[in-house]
């Protein structure tokens, strides 16, 4: 594959993985990250060259991926004054990362337009350890031609980079992928306690009817640790809440019906009253076995 030189904004505990895909396959990164601290130990391990500001990243560059935190930092990272568009080059393409809403996706696509710049939103399933492998699954929304020009790209991290549509499919597939989780979460926390309750040795309730139509992948990589009452890791309970108001404020909107997502969104938020904010979303369990 061709080497390219690409800019990398927001090194988290995704972002940075991610880009240092980027770098091992022979792209030459840019980075960019609010902590230079951060910027500096990635360079340390990676090579490359890092920016003080988004623009100043993506100059240059041909692709421009970011992965940031929330819609505000979409659009200040993407959009604001020192943002990757104002660095950016007419037929350049930029790629968003985070789980963010369907409607920026749409302004950020429409003011990359308005300037000759691809644009995808392409949020991404897999967890900390999907994004250290190399091994995410990458839901995107866009124009095929600009798809095309990075999805190869884009593959140095992922097992599967799929177009949904659209500017905004890539967010909204997401989103299904997240209150599909939610529900299956919380069906594993209480067929765990129920078994736990009922006396059962619930390893091996696991084991047995993870060979049957109970198996999932929350049951292989959570199962486990939820018996074992281990949280310190994994995809945090503040971030499942953030994107589940994402969900619900897009299910107004469309009229779709999420009574098991609000409801799984309220354990959440019982979870958060615990100390539990930063504890992987498998914690769900923690509600039900303090439960009399």
């Amino acid at each position: 594959m061709d080497s390219k030189n690409v800019a990398f904004l927001g090194l988290g505990v995704m972002g940075y993985p991610m880009a240092g895909h980027l770098a091992r396959a022979g792209h030459r990164v840019t980075v960019y990250n609010r902590s230079a601290e951060k910027s500096a130990k990635w360079m340390g391990e990676h090579g490359g060259k890092s920016a003080a500001t988004p623009a100043a990243a993506a100059a240059g560059a041909e692709l421009v991926m970011m992965c940031v935190g929330n819609d505000d930092d979409v659009r200040a990272v993407a959009m604001g004054r020192d943002g990757a568009l104002a660095g950016m080059e007419a037929g350049a393409v930029l790629v968003d990362h985070t789980t963010a809403s369907a409607s920026v996706a749409r302004d950020v696509h429409a003011a990359a337009k308005a300037k000759g710049i691809g644009f995808l939103d392409a949020p991404v399933s897999g967890g900390q350890a999907g994004a250290e492998n190399g091994k995410l699954t990458i839901m995107v929304g866009g124009e095929p031609d600009v798809f095309a020009r990075a999805e190869s790209v884009l593959a140095n991290y992922a097992r599967a980079v799929s177009l949904m549509g659209a500017a905004g499919s890539g967010q909204l597939t997401k989103m299904v992928n997240q209150i599909c989780i939610a529900g299956l979460v919380q069906a594993l926390a209480e067929g765990i306690n129920f078994a736990q309750r009922a006396g059962l040795d619930a390893e091996r309730v696991l084991d047995v009817i993870g060979k049957g139509a109970a198996q999932s992948w929350q049951m292989d990589n959570r199962g486990k640790t939820m018996v074992a009452d281990r949280f310190d890791f994994g995809f945090a309970v503040d971030w499942m809440r953030k994107d589940l108001s994402i969900c619900a404020a897009e299910a107004r909107a469309n009229g779709a019906a999420l009574p098991v997502t609000a409801l799984v969104d309220q354990f959440y938020a019982r979870v958060q009253a615990m100390g539990g904010s930063r504890w992987d979303t498998s914690s769900l369990i923690r509600v039900l076995r303090n439960a009399k």
